[in-house]
C-alpha cells in the first residue's frame, strides 16, 4: 500500500516507518525540519514539508495515498508530566491536528484512516479485565484523546475504513521516560504510581509498530494494543529491577501519587487491559509477552548501564 505517516519521527514513528517499509509499503511521512526530513529518508521513507494544521496542503500530501497513519503527538515530559499547562501542544496536535488529518484524507479520497489513541481512556477497573466495550473517562489530560478519535469515527462515517489504535504504556529505547526508569532501577528507585496491587498495562516499542503495520489489514473499530499479561505495578517495577540487574529498594511514590489527582489520573488507575480483539481481527501478537520480557529486551538494548 502506499502510506502517508504523521508522527514519523517520533517515538512510535520511529519504529513504524522502518517497520512499513520492511512490510513492502511505500511509505511517504511528514517532516517539519530538514534533519528530520534526513532521518526518514535514510529510513526508506519519502519526506514531505506539511503542516500538520493546514487542511488544503495535508490534501494535496496525502493524494493518490490508500492510508494515513496519524502517529503524530508532542508529549509532554516526564517532568511535566503532572501539569496541565505541559499537555497544551499535545492537546493541540490530537484535536486541531486531528481533525484537519481527516478533512484532508476526505478531500483526497484516501481509504484507510489509522488513528493512535490510549488505552488509559478506560475507567478504574480494579482487577478486572478491560475489553474495547468498557467505559472511557473524560479527565482534562484526555480531552485530546477523545477529539482524535471523534475525528477518526468522522471519517468511518463519511465511508472510509477508520481504525482506533488504544495502546498501552509505551516502553523501550526511544521512549524518553524508558531511559529515565532504567537509570532509576539501577539505583535502586523502582516507580510505583498509585497502589502496588494495581494493574498496568503497556506495550514496547516495538511490538507497537507492528501493530501498526497490522492495522493496515483491520476493519473499522477501535482495538486495544497492549501486553498479553498486564503486570500490576508492584510485579512492573520488579521486572523493571529484574532488567536492570538490581533490587528496588524503594518504591515511589506508590499511593501518594493518587495525591496529584487527574494530574496522575493515566497512571495511577488499575487498567488490565485485554488485546484479544486486536489480536483476532488484524492477525497481531506481540513479540514481548509482558513488560519482564520486554524490559529484559530494552535492557540488553541499553547495554544494562544507566
Amino acid at each position: 500500500m502506499r502510506v502517508f505517516v504523521t508522527g514519523g519521527t517520533g517515538a512510535l514513528g520511529r519504529y513504524a516507518v522502518p517497520a512499513l517499509v520492511a512490510a513492502g509499503h511505500t511509505v511517504t511521512a511528514l517532516a517539519r525540519t530538514p534533519d528530520k526530513a534526513d532521518a526518514l529518508a535514510v529510513q526508506g521513507a519519502r519526506p514531505v514539508v506539511v503542516s500538520l494544521f493546514d487542511p488544503s496542503a495535508l490534501a494535496a500530501a496525502f493524494v493518490g495515498h490508500d492510508a494515513v497513519l496519524n502517529l503524530a503527538t508532542a508529549m509532554p515530559s516526564t517532568i511535566g508530566f503532572a501539569f496541565r499547562r505541559a499537555w497544551r501542544a499535545t492537546e493541540r496536535v490530537r484535536t486541531e491536528g486531528s481533525a484537519a488529518v481527516v478533512d484532508a484524507a476526505t478531500t483526497a479520497g484516501v481509504g484507510r484512516l489509522v488513528q493512535e489513541s490510549v488505552a488509559m481512556l478506560y475507567r478504574d477497573h480494579g482487577s478486572r479485565w478491560v475489553d474495547e466495550e468498557a467505559p472511557v473517562d473524560h479527565y482534562p489530560a484526555a480531552v485530546g484523546n477523545h477529539a482524535a478519535e471523534a475525528s477518526a469515527h468522522r471519517f468511518g462515517a463519511a465511508g472510509g475504513t477508520a481504525v482506533v489504535l488504544r495502546f498501552g504504556l509505551f516502553y523501550g529505547p526511544g521512549a524518553r521516560h524508558s531511559e529515565q526508569m532504567f537509570a532509576a532501577a539501577r539505583r535502586h528507585l523502582g516507580p510505583v504510581l498509585g497502589p502496588p496491587e494495581n494493574y498496568l498495562s503497556s506495550i514496547h516499542l516495538a511490538d507497537a509498530a507492528s501493530a501498526v503495520v497490522a492495522a493496515l489489514g483491520a476493519p473499522t473499530g477501535t482495538f486495544n494494543v497492549v501486553d498479553d499479561e498486564p503486570l500490576t505495578k508492584r510485579a512492573y517495577a520488579d521486572a523493571l529491577a529484574e532488567a536492570a540487574r538490581t533490587t528496588s529498594l524503594l518504591r515511589m511514590p506508590g499511593r501518594a501519587g493518587l495525591l496529584f489527582g487527574d494530574r496522575l489520573t493515566p497512571l495511577t488507575r488499575s487498567l488490565r487491559v485485554n488485546n484479544a480483539r486486536f489480536r483476532a481481527s488484524a492477525d497481531w501478537a506481540p513479540r514481548y509477552p509482558s513488560a519482564r520480557e520486554g524490559w529484559n529486551a530494552t535492557a540488553a538494548a541499553f547495554g544494562r548501564s544507566p
